[in-house]
């Protein structure tokens, strides 16, 4: 039987991708899930298994060809000449007891890591070799550049050996480690330490990216001049296009370390790694202030009325769903009110089209022990308080503890950003691209306000909006933070849609 390989979905707005390498030719024999070939993007690579067991047919895009989502790849005759499994496949199969009661090895293999992305580095072992552990029990950490992945025990056994160490980077699907399930297990000797070395795919020569090839080859790019961020070095089409946005001239950078420091002082200094989460930050943050026209405008809000109304019904509203009334649900509901109005707020660049979005997804930022990030809220337009509660409540648990998902983290419209819970009575929020806007809250303080000829003590909020110039006015801008800020100084509008 006749299965097509076709390229997969390649991530949020990304429509193409070359084909960067086959690692099959026609007639291989390949297992089902065994990775065919890998596909570049402007942003990642991605790699595409088999759908099937069977013998590769014809391959129809070759490399170095651009293909769209979905398109044909490549034919498989399924079920001839079919390669046996690999050893991953069969970790679920080993979990069970064996029936001799001897103890059978099982290979511990890095989990699906997300949409679009590839690799991860093994952050923390909770185990060493020759420690036993029960079923789904944790055995180590892995931190892609999203999130963090816990890679639990297939079966209860032993761990004889760890291939990928702490700090080393692994593939989506790569093996991480060793071990002996069975009645036998708990004898698994700890000599095995000696085949936890680190997987023999350093020192080889990589092939880059077809397409970082051509760039070069265009530009007259020296390749030594490039650094590679892709798999083992491999110079992508990113960091081509990274390598001629650097100023001509830099030498500074390179002249700063001609003073040393002090030996006293570097004696009480650490030098820490930046995780895969900090350095996504740092990039994306980076590349919002080079591509946006970024402009921030301020307002203030008096809480008297919200403040009001959550102690007049927070009891009432916990006991019947369960969950705290705080000012977030307020905040989003008056952003989804004001975004109906200023949809251009709610919008985002294409190349040279906006995209409207006629439905929120608003994502909320949270900070966690790892770095920031941005969970979303689908829909928010069209839930209520409580909903709204529930969902922020949630996620941001999740956030703390390291478990969302990239689902959790993509398809943001627009983003509320709270730093009055670290105190913070004013700043200017940075957008999360492609995104146009961002509201920050800050911290309520009483403050002496003139009202009706009278000098009386409010709890008041600064508001910073900051926004895209280049598709958000300046009175859209200003008119969507008014809306706000007469919305939460009467909530009663909210509930007339006024």
């Amino acid at each position: 039987m006749s299965v097509e390989v076709r390229v997969p979905t390649l991530g949020e707005s990304v429509t193409e991708a070359t084909v960067a390498t086959w690692f099959k030719k026609p007639g291989d024999a390949v297992a089902v899930d065994e990775m065919l070939c890998e596909l570049e993007t402007d942003k990642v690579t991605v790699e595409v298994p088999s759908p099937a067991a069977g013998t590769l047919g014809e391959i129809v895009a070759a490399e170095g060809t651009t293909v769209g989502v979905d398109a044909l790849l490549a034919t498989l005759n399924a079920g001839e000449g079919a390669a046996p499994a690999p050893k991953a496949a069969a970790a679920p199969a080993a979990a069970a007891p064996a029936a001799s009661g001897a103890s059978e090895s099982v290979d511990i293999m890095v989990p699906t890591l997300g949409e679009s992305v590839t690799e991860a580095t093994v952050a923390t072992w909770f185990k060493a070799v020759g420690d036993s552990f029960e079923a789904d029990e944790m055995l180590c950490e892995l931190e892609t550049d999203k999130v963090s992945v816990e890679v639990p025990a297939p079966a209860a056994g032993t761990l004889t050996a760890i291939i990928a160490n702490e700090s080393d980077t692994v593939a989506a699907g790569g093996k991480l480690a060793e071990m002996s399930s069975g009645a036998g297990a708990a004898a698994a000797p700890a000599a095995a330490a000696p085949a936890a070395a680190p997987a023999a795919s350093a020192g080889k020569d990589v092939e880059n990216a077809p397409s970082a090839n051509k760039l070069m080859a265009e530009k007259g790019v020296d390749a030594a001049s490039v650094t590679g961020t892709g798999k083992d070095g491999r110079i992508m089409k990113e960091d081509v296009l990274n390598a001629l946005n650097k100023p001509a001239a830099t030498p500074a950078p390179a002249a700063a370390p001609a003073a040393p420091r002090p030996a006293e002082d570097a004696a009480r200094e650490e030098r820490v790694k930046m995780t895969k989460l900090r350095q996504t930050i740092a990039r994306r943050l980076k590349e919002s202030q080079n591509t946006a026209a970024m402009l921030t405008t301020y307002n203030e809000v008096d809480m008297t009325e919200v403040m009001a109304l959550r102690k007049e019904y927070k009891d009432l509203f916990e006991k019947k769903h369960g969950v705290r009334l705080g000012f977030m649900s307020f905040f989003t509901k008056a952003c989804c009110h004001a975004l109906k109005e200023v949809p251009e707020v709610n919008a985002e660049i294409d190349g040279t089209d906006i995209i409207y979005k006629n439905y929120v997804n608003m994502g909320v930022a949270a900070g966690t022990p790892q770095g920031l990030v941005v969970p979303v809220i689908r829909d928010a337009d069209s839930m209520s308080f409580a909903e709204i509660e529930k969902a922020i409540s949630e996620k941001g648990k999740r956030a703390r503890d390291g478990k969302l998902s990239m689902a959790e983290m993509q398809g943001g419209t627009f983003t509320i950003s709270n730093g009055g819970v670290y105190g913070s009575l004013m700043s200017s929020p940075i957008l999360n691209p492609p995104q146009s806007g961002i509201l920050g809250m800050h911290k309520i303080q009483d403050r002496p306000m003139a009202i009706n000829g009278q000098v009386v003590i409010r709890p008041m909020m600064y508001l910073a909006l900051s926004y895209d110039h280049r598709i958000v006015d300046g009175k859209g801008a200003v008119t969507f933070l008014v809306r706000v800020k007469e919305a939460l100084e009467d909530p009663r509008r909210l509930l007339m849609d006024l």
